[in-house]
């Protein structure tokens, strides 16, 4: 039997995202109630600008203090797409205290202070649901907190930001230089106008955390995840890659170590086999690689980004978060048990794509594989091209610690005859 008195919700934001889920709330409104067991009405929307024309929202319900709007009392649930760290830590934090439960798009303040967000939840006995922050339509953050909860994962490794997936997929097909293929992006409307947070990594790096986290069950804060942007990849870095049957991402790879006593978490571009499911995975959409002892391989595929997308896993956040608040209970809260230290990168086993700018003469083959040796690095295969007293030699690495592979670098830097390394790329996914 349906319960007749609604639910209600709170919408922080009503931008692109925001505004899509008022639409759907609306638009939908007798099928949500029908799978939820009750009506889910929309109590208030707080924008920063009121004056704006927002079809379908009633005016009535448009509001500048989002405080008063948290604090009402009679909030069930409390939508936050607002973005950053405050003022939504504080508006989430003060939902939880007044009685609401929260569904957030927030990655930057999951990875940056998840942690204290599940304590205030459990606090007050609400729920913190994040479907939205990680890979947008994909069903990703559900399946790793229940759907695996009985499995153990050893790998997430993925493609998690649309833009830079974009731009890269553009230099490979076409060709293009990594600033007309920026360009493209912006016209199309896959960049910002600073696009800074996802060329230089800083989102993927965020979702890397929240990622690491869940799948590990240990605490892994942004600060603790490595980050490598990819605005210095060319169409030369491309060239290579093709010429090893390999393709160019910008990956977000988690790790459980192989002894089981740390885990580490990166974001870098990447040299990955056209063989692997990754490789295929074109413009903007998302892909994310899980690894897992009992389940195997797994992957989740589709549009990572956009309104609709994102709305799309907000709305199935509100459908079980109603759930629960019929049934009286909450979903899963923080799972953190294991308190895995977090490692290095120059702890993390990895193999490395060497371009160098050579002199072109006898030795100098032999004087750079003894700087491998001296590292204790291994080669797996060298590739040498000479003319005119220039040559280039293209040098792939077996796998080995990164510290060891970087300080192979620096001294091969030190060589009278490397006249300089045109490029450094790690290798993943074999």
């Amino acid at each position: 039997m349906m319960r007749t008195r609604p639910l209600k919700v709170a919408l922080l934001g009503c931008g692109v995202v925001g505004s899509e889920v008022a639409r759907i709330m609306t638009t939908h409104a007798a099928d949500l109630a029908a799978r939820i067991g009750a009506p889910v009405e929309l109590a208030g929307v707080a924008v920063r600008r009121p004056d704006k024309v927002r079809e379908g929202i009633p005016a009535e319900l448009i509001t500048t203090d989002a405080t008063a709007l948290v604090k009402r009392g009679d909030i069930d649930v409390v939508v936050e797409v607002i973005g950053g760290v405050e003022p939504a830590r504080t508006l989430i934090t003060t939902a939880f205290a007044h009685g609401a439960s929260v569904v957030s798009a927030n990655k930057a303040l999951l990875a940056q202070d998840g942690a204290s967000l599940y304590a205030a939840a459990q606090e007050h006995g609400q729920d913190l649901y994040y479907e939205a922050a990680v890979a947008g339509a994909i069903p990703l953050i559900r399946p790793l907190r229940e759907s695996l909860a009985g499995d153990k994962i050893n790998r997430v490794m993925g493609i998690v930001n649309g833009t830079t997936n974009f731009i890269l997929d553009k230099m490979d097909t076409s060709g293009a230089g990594y600033s007309e293929a920026l360009d493209e992006a912006t016209a199309l409307g896959y960049a910002e106008a600073d696009p800074t947070a996802d060329v230089e990594g800083f989102d993927a790096a965020a979702k890397a955390a929240i990622l690491a986290g869940i799948a590990f069950h240990t605490r892994v804060r942004l600060d603790d995840v490595y980050r490598e942007g990819m605005t210095e990849v060319t169409a030369a870095d491309f060239a290579s890659a093709r010429q090893m049957g390999c393709t160019i991402k910008l990956l977000a790879i988690c790790e459980r170590a192989a002894d089981g006593e740390s885990v580490t978490a990166r974001v870098h571009p990447a040299m990955i086999p056209l063989s692997h499911p990754l490789a295929s995975v074109r413009e903007a959409y998302n892909a994310v690689f899980v690894e897992a002892d009992a389940a195997g391989q797994l992957m989740f595929y589709g549009p990572g980004a956009g309104g609709s997308p994102t709305a799309s896993a907000v709305l199935g956040d509100i459908v079980a978060v109603c759930r629960n608040r019929l049934n009286e209970a909450t979903g899963p809260g923080e799972s953190a048990y294991t308190q895995l230290p977090v490692s290095s990168m120059g702890e993390v086993v990895t193999r490395y794509h060497i371009s160098l700018d050579v002199a072109d003469k006898p030795g100098v083959l032999a004087q750079v594989a003894t700087v491998f040796a001296e590292h204790g690095v291994s080669i797996d295969t060298v590739r040498q091209k000479g003319k005119d007293g220039e040559a280039s030699l293209v040098v792939v690495t077996h796998r080995a610690p990164d510290a060891a592979l970087s300080g192979t670098v620096e001294a091969l830097r030190k060589l009278d005859t490397v006249r300089g390394v045109a490029s450094i790329m790690r290798v993943e996914g074999e």
